[in-house]
């Protein structure tokens, strides 16, 4: 009996200190309140984001599996342009000289790709490269599919080249049609010898002689570069164009937000995910401020490649953390750009050769077989966001209206948890990474118009929209049968995870509160019925 009482004694003191950890515990986890009023706008949505985006090469688009995912994304995400390696290589077949040494041109293989591409309402950026052999002045190439990437041999027949193609274009497509097109000269050829195997002069004369092959054809045509990575030569660029009196459009450069080096596409070297809070996004803020301080402050600024990691084997791009990455550096780039192109929109992307696993580390949207990745539901929320923004001091998400008064609003978690220099991507990325809560997520919106509206929420996540966590979960195997993919595509449909009806009344506000999780990313769609 003496012991039982001591037992309730000491219950009954320890419940008080218990009760009160319990209380504590509940009132550490925080609430993420995102406040804003239907009738305050903060003006038309700069998508931005949604201009471009990038693919392989020239060659890949004659796929018929490539372009059927072209056009799934574009319906999807609403890219108006695409940017591509590789239209005058010789695979292109756009180049050869007779026994005289005579210029030859054919444009059959491209005129298959541009005519789909317009077919389904895209654009080309287009990007002049790489060199074809028989106007090479050398044997160095780059990738499984050997893009030569020395100077010209004869820069006027480079100039005639160009100059020849262009024209080609205005014939088949029109002048007003391609004055809606850019015109890039070359890739990243301050990555030497990898993209460019001469000097950053050189590349300057390429610049000049290419330029003015466009706008020997039509002035209002839009040409630029330099194409750098690591938002390199911009403010030398400028001055070169200005000092020689050469037409220059627009800035072009590309960021990615790992720490090592520019070019590795095997993912031998190991990449790392940079800790830096304003990787990517800080270059293109950089970009604008060099171009805003030169003699040619109103230049339009194009960054033709991004990612979180720059090679085509980082499981990063696989992973359901590179959805609310996207977004969060999206989101700090702000108004600063006029396109940001995601680099690529599929892992049909052969700069190694031919893929042998499903799921690779490659940049794609998509998996080689067409499996949503959850980098995809990043730039398909984007795309259903309405044309009106409203002001929103949440720094990490958007909220948006359209015309017929229905409500979007895309909202994430971006925790970088990459342990840091200790751990590659290549090593980190591959595991199972179960997310951990970050408390709730509450939204208010005010003086929303009285009526009953359907709300659908859905979410990408740790095992939601996570097709690289289903794979895992398969075991992970080498080839993947039809029924696999079949799965795998079934429990990563984007289907909504909560479907509800919502009456607001004249007065009040809509409100909405849920769990959140590192990198979780929700899309709320409040449609009036």
């Amino acid at each position: 009996m003496y012991r039982f009482f001591i037992y309730l004694l000491i219950c009954f003191t320890a419940f008080p200190a218990f009760a009160q950890k319990k209380s504590i515990i509940k009132a550490e986890m925080p609430v993420r309140t995102i406040n804003v009023d239907f009738l305050i706008e903060k003006g038309p949505l700069n998508k931005f984001f949604t201009e471009c985006v990038g693919a392989g090469r020239a060659n890949e688009g004659l796929r018929a599996d490539w372009q059927q995912q072209l056009a799934y994304v574009k319906k999807e995400c609403g890219f108006r342009y695409i940017r591509m390696h590789g239209l005058l290589t010789d695979d292109m077949a756009v180049y050869k000289e007779d026994k005289d040494g005579k210029p030859q041109y054919n444009y059959m293989y491209v005129d298959v790709l541009f005519d789909y591409l317009q077919s389904i309402g895209m654009k080309p950026f287009v990007e002049l490269g790489f060199m074809p052999h028989a106007l090479a002045s050398g044997d160095k190439t780059i990738f499984w599919w050997r893009g030569n990437v020395t100077p010209p041999k004869d820069y006027d027949k480079w100039n005639a080249l160009i100059r020849n193609l262009v024209q080609h274009f205005t014939d088949r497509y029109g002048a007003d049609e391609v004055k809606t097109w850019y015109f890039e000269v070359w890739n990243e050829p301050n990555l030497s010898p990898g993209f460019w195997s001469s000097t950053r002069d050189e590349y300057f004369k390429l610049y000049a002689y290419t330029a003015k092959a466009v706008k020997s054809v039509n002035a209002a045509y839009r040409v630029g570069g330099p194409g750098t990575a690591g938002a390199a030569w911009e403010s030398e660029m400028i001055d070169f164009c200005v000092k020689n009196d050469l037409p220059i459009d627009f800035i072009s450069t590309h960021s990615y937000g790992v720490k090592q080096g520019f070019l590795d596409e095997h993912g031998n070297s190991g990449t790392v995910l940079a800790k830096e809070p304003m990787s990517v996004s800080g270059d293109v803020l950089q970009s604008l401020n060099e171009i805003a301080a030169s003699k040619m402050p109103n230049l339009e600024l194009h960054y033709t490649e991004w990612s979180a990691s720059y090679t085509p084997a980082d499981p990063i791009h696989d992973s359901y953390h590179e959805a609310a990455y996207i977004l969060q550096k999206l989101k700090q780039v702000g108004n600063s750009v006029n396109s940001m192109s995601y680099w690529v929109f599929t892992d049909i992307f052969e700069e190694s050769g031919p893929r042998f696993e499903p799921f690779h580390g490659g940049f794609g949207l998509l998996t080689i077989q067409g499996i949503n990745k959850p980098a995809f539901y990043s730039y398909q929320f984007l795309n259903r966001l309405g044309s009106t923004e409203l002001v929103n001091s949440d720094s990490t998400s958007w909220v948006c209206k359209d015309s017929k008064g229905n409500v979007q609003i895309l909202a994430w978690d971006f925790t970088n948890t990459h342990p840091g220099d200790s751990v590659n991507n290549q090593k980190y990325y591959i595991r199972d990474l179960p997310s951990k809560p970050k408390g709730k997520l509450k939204i208010n919106i005010a003086k929303v118009p009285e009526g009953t509206y359907a709300l659908q929420v859905s979410k990408v996540g740790y095992k939601c929209n996570d097709a690289y966590s289903t794979y895992l979960s398969m075991g992970k195997p080498l080839q993947l049968s039809k029924i696999q993919v079949e799965e795998i595509k079934k429990q990563n449909d984007g289907t909504p995870v909560s479907s509800e009806i919502v009456t607001v009344k004249s007065g009040n506000s809509f409100s909405k509160e849920l769990d959140i999780r590192e990198n979780d990313v929700f899309f709320f769609n409040l449609v009036k019925i």
